[in-house]
């Protein structure tokens, strides 16, 4: 809410210059305001997302060792003059191929990511030039 100074009346240049000094004080503390308020929402979604994540791939994983165990039995049927541990080291080579690829995908999805909000920054950073400048016009 803006200082109350209304048009027309007696207030002195002095109060004009808090009045706007005071809502710029106040404009920066809102902003930064929202910019906590965003940052702790952003960490709750992420947390949320963290636990569904290692619950999911802890599922993941139990269903991929069974599955890699299936597959490696089928190949042992499939070619029959392959031994048992060459069934296996071929299944877990295609494995360990196929898990480097995406953790390389999400490595380079990760380096992408800016946490913190933007927009926000942006315009607490104007806002702060702006009153820096202000400033400097009055001396």
């Amino acid at each position: 809410m803006p200082t109350d100074v209304q048009p027309g009346s007696n207030g002195s240049v002095t109060q004009l210059m808090n009045g706007i000094a005071a809502d710029a004080r106040k404009l920066i503390e809102q902003q930064v305001e929202l910019l906590r308020v965003e940052l702790k929402a952003d960490l709750r979604k992420a947390r949320t997302a963290e636990v569904l994540l290692i619950i999911g791939a802890a599922f993941a994983m139990i269903g991929g060792i069974f599955l890699c165990s299936m597959l490696v039995h089928l190949l042992s049927l499939a070619a029959p003059q392959l031994p048992l541990w060459a069934c296996y080291g071929i299944v877990g080579g295609v494995v360990i191929a196929v898990g480097s690829v995406l953790v390389l995908v999400g490595i380079h999805q990760f380096k992408s990511i800016h946490p913190l909000p933007d927009q926000t920054l942006k315009a607490l950073a104007e806002n702060a030039q702006w009153i820096r400048q202000w400033i400097r016009n009055l001396n």
